[in-house]
């Protein structure tokens, strides 16, 4: 089974990382991090910068340097 993975090239690698002991106390440490309050903001905030929502609303067409 690992060897069909390895063959799927980078994902196969990821998956069998996941599957492995240390893949699942990576996922395990990972999980308890996020569930954190503090450490949510973060992720929601970061989250924000990554897909460009920065408190504008959905249909808003003006950005920086622009004005209606």
């Amino acid at each position: 089974m690992l060897r069909n993975l390895r063959r799927l090239g980078f994902i196969g690698g990821v998956v069998a990382l996941a599957r492995s002991p240390q893949g699942q106390r990576a996922i395990a440490k990972a999980r308890a991090w996020a569930s954190d309050p503090a450490n949510q903001a973060k992720i929601k905030s970061l989250a924000g910068k990554v897909t460009g929502s920065r408190g504008r609303s959905a249909g808003s067409v003006t950005g920086p340097g622009r004005t209606v």
